[in-house]
């Protein structure tokens, strides 16, 4: 009975031992490891042996990157204005060693510089310059604290405002603000759309008096070609009425006398229409000379028998 029990305590010993010996490091983790109070290594993730009662660990440092919340700061702008500040910090342990031993505690390190930056960066803006400029806040608040936190093995990969909160009177003087930008935009806006539409209207009524002018011209056009046209086809059809009395006279055969009268005649009805010129064949107009000869000696015949 007593070898029973000397044996679970041998075993109880072994156990211990064992598990004083052997330790499971995670995925992304790294145990720092003391040996008799001093550094020794740093173990990486994997089955790590350990000297019992010598060696131990120190701390369990996680390589992922992590996030760090800093409380919503008061911060007092160029022309004191004080606002509120919210950030986020994105960093990540790079050196497990100097982040254990090179400061007490990371986390209130990272958060007393950041508070402070915020307070020196903001300090030298306005308060319009710090709505408008949180990028440039960003970048000036990851860059101080990388170079900061380096000495610590830490590595600030962002610095993100979550946000900016101004006083109560200041926001609704803002909220006035916007509104009568917001009005302003929408008189300039109108103004333009009726000035756009007087100009349109105009073109149009233009482009209409334009297009109307060339309808009227055209049409004056046509009307005057026109008319040339049927003075034209009217006079040849005169021409032509005289030339067939002319040839039914000449296949007549008539003496000179009964030429000169049909040509008078075809005259006399020539003059009568409507075209606005008359064409007078030659042998017309010898037919008017001998008519006019021949009213000469008749009254020539008259005045003799008078005397």
């Amino acid at each position: 009975m007593e070898g029973f029990i000397v044996l679970i305590v041998l075993l109880a010993i072994i156990l211990l031992i064992a598990f004083k010996t052997i330790k499971v490091v995670k995925q992304s983790e790294v145990y720092i490891i003391e040996r008799l109070g001093k550094f020794h290594k740093i173990a990486d993730a994997g089955l790590t042996i350990i000297i019992p009662f010598i060696d131990h660990v120190r701390s369990i440092v996680s390589l992922k990157q992590q996030t760090m919340d800093i409380p919503p700061q008061g911060v007092i702008t160029k022309d004191n204005v004080t606002i509120t500040i919210d950030t986020v910090v994105f960093y990540k342990i790079t050196d497990p060693a100097k982040a254990v031993y090179e400061i007490q505690s990371l986390k209130k390190g990272i958060e007393y510089l950041a508070i402070t930056t915020i307070r020196d960066i903001v300090g030298k803006m306005d308060l319009d310059e710090t709505f408008s400029s949180r990028d440039a806040i960003n970048d000036k608040l990851r860059v101080i604290l990388d170079e900061a936190t380096d000495q610590w093995g830490c590595k600030i990969d962002r610095v993100e405002i979550k946000d900016i909160t101004p006083p109560a009177d200041i926001r609704d003087a803002m909220e006035k603000q916007m509104n009568a930008e917001r009005n302003k935009r929408a008189l300039i806006l109108q103004a333009e759309g009726e000035r756009q539409s007087a100009i349109t209207l105009a073109e149009g009524k233009k482009e209409a008096a334009i297009l109307e002018a060339e309808a009227d011209k055209e049409s004056k056009i046509r009307r005057a070609t026109g008319e040339a046209e049927a003075i034209k086809k009217v006079a040849e059809a005169k021409a032509e009425e005289i030339h067939m009395v002319y040839e039914a006279m000449m296949k007549a055969k008539p003496d000179e006398k009964l030429v000169q009268l049909k040509s008078l005649e075809a005259l006399k009805d020539v003059a009568n229409g409507e075209a606005n010129k008359v064409f007078i064949p030659f042998d017309a107009t010898s037919a008017l000379g001998s008519l006019g000869a021949i009213t000469e000696v008749v009254k020539d015949g008259k005045k003799a028998k008078k005397e």
